[in-house]
């Protein structure tokens, strides 16, 4: 009753002809995935797109093997059955649609699929009443095995020393625009822009819960408003940046974390004591973004020192001086 429903097939249901008709169709749809991350990697990683040219047509060779067989097996026109239609079965995550893949996805996305066909093709082989189908599918289960030892085998031919240095710098590169540069705007955005009103707000009133409200809500406005800016700023296609989600993401928590880095303390009742570990805490912030600036960004130390801790120690001096008026 429930497969009625569903209108699927089980996979135990399936007979000798579905089973090839659904791996030749998954055939096809992998060799198009790999034709599409190698289409995606060519003009970055061109070595890394040749492994995947080599991957496809390794596909396009199993699916010929299974056509043969077919037409030796069975008269007529191959069904139409994909991974889909078979009720409880694995499907490919469809993450080719997305339009800023990094390098490790695609590497890990490949993996799982020579895992998932090679779990197939052992279920399938299982099921096989015919001596000449049961011997091709344990066999392309070898080979699905076997291609991460070819892809190991591609790599020699493709990336040489050279070529691996150079991928694993725009992997690097890719990494910096997509999480350290989004992250780092965030945290001298939140540990600078949020200097002014806290402090002010602290030498205004001298109340610390108070202190502590009004960091948390322009810590918080600011992750929210910072992480939103940033991800509709740039969907990362044409930049090369990477997913507007992540970007917005690290920009976003990083706000929000350094603006908090000196509001927490005035969680503190005493306020002489919550505002000395504050202020502590604001010119080890400040030191530690002008650390990370030399470190992801090559930004020479002092002048990263200038840019970050003179300009927070400005707006610092600024609140301090609003808030006491």
């Amino acid at each position: 009753m429930l497969r009625f429903l569903s209108a699927r097939k089980t996979f135990s249901e399936l007979d000798d002809r579905e089973i090839l008709a659904l791996a030749i169709s998954s055939e096809e749809d992998d060799a198009r995935i790999y034709a599409d991350f190698a289409a995606r990697l060519r003009a970055e990683f061109p070595a890394t797109a040749a492994i995947f040219d080599g991957m496809a047509r390794e596909e396009d060779g199993h699916r010929r093997r299974l056509i043969d067989l077919f037409e030796a097996r069975f008269p007529g026109p191959i069904p139409l059955i994909r991974r889909e239609h078979v009720a409880g079965w694995y499907a490919r995550r469809p993450v080719w649609l997305t339009e800023t893949l990094d390098i490790a996805t695609i590497r890990g996305e490949a993996a799982r699929m020579e895992r998932a066909a090679a779990e197939f093709y052992d279920r399938a082989a299982a099921r096989a009443t015919d001596p000449a189908q049961r011997r091709l599918l344990g066999d392309l289960a070898l080979a699905e095995r076997g291609h991460e030892r070819a892809a190991e085998g591609l790599e020699a031919a493709h990336l040489d020393d050279d070529a691996a240095a150079a991928e694993a710098e725009a992997d690097h590169r890719r990494f910096v625009l997509t999480w350290v540069q989004p992250g780092l705007a965030g945290l001298m955005d939140g540990s600078v822009s949020t200097l002014a009103p806290i402090f002010a707000t602290a030498f205004a009133t001298g109340d610390t819960m108070t202190t502590f409200r009004v960091g948390l809500a322009a810590s918080v406005g600011a992750g929210i408003s910072m992480g939103f800016t940033e991800a509709a700023s740039d969907d990362g296609v044409i930049s090369g940046r990477g997913s507007p989600v992540k970007r917005g993401l690290a920009a976003g928590i990083t706000t929000t974390v350094g603006g908090l880095g000196h509001a927490l303390p005035y969680l503190i009742p005493d306020f002489m004591t919550a505002t000395a570990i504050a202020l502590a805490l604001v010119f080890a912030e400040l030191w530690a973004i002008a650390w990370i600036q030399k470190r992801w960004m090559s930004t020479p130390f002092l002048r990263a020192v200038f840019q970050v801790v003179v300009g927070g120690a400005l707006v610092l001096a600024a609140g301090i001086l609003i808030g006491e008026v």
